[in-house]
């Protein structure tokens, strides 16, 4: 897996530990359909917490962001409503 992503400067200053987590759901994420992203990043968002790790609103809006790089509409499209979806479900 590419790992440019973590060398993006709307990253910089994230703490490390942060970002390793990151690293490792790219990882598993990679080869999820887009009807699993949900569920996955549900379950990896209660991980964190349960870890510690909490991700700040300017956080959270620069991995999704950083997320988006590089992706067609279509799948950029697909990230917002699963993003929405998780904002509802707060």
């Amino acid at each position: 897996m590419n790992d440019d992503w973590r060398n993006n400067p709307k990253l910089a200053g994230m703490d490390r530990s942060k970002l390793d987590m990151l690293q490792n759901l790219a990882s598993q994420g990679s080869s999820k359909g887009a009807n699993e992203m949900l569920p996955f990043l549900m379950s990896a968002a209660a991980q964190g917490k349960k870890g510690g790790l909490k991700f700040n609103a300017d956080e959270i809006s620069a991995i999704i962001e950083v997320l988006k790089m590089g992706k067609s509409p279509a799948e950029t499209q697909k990230l917002d409503k699963v993003v929405n979806l998780m904002k509802m479900m707060r």
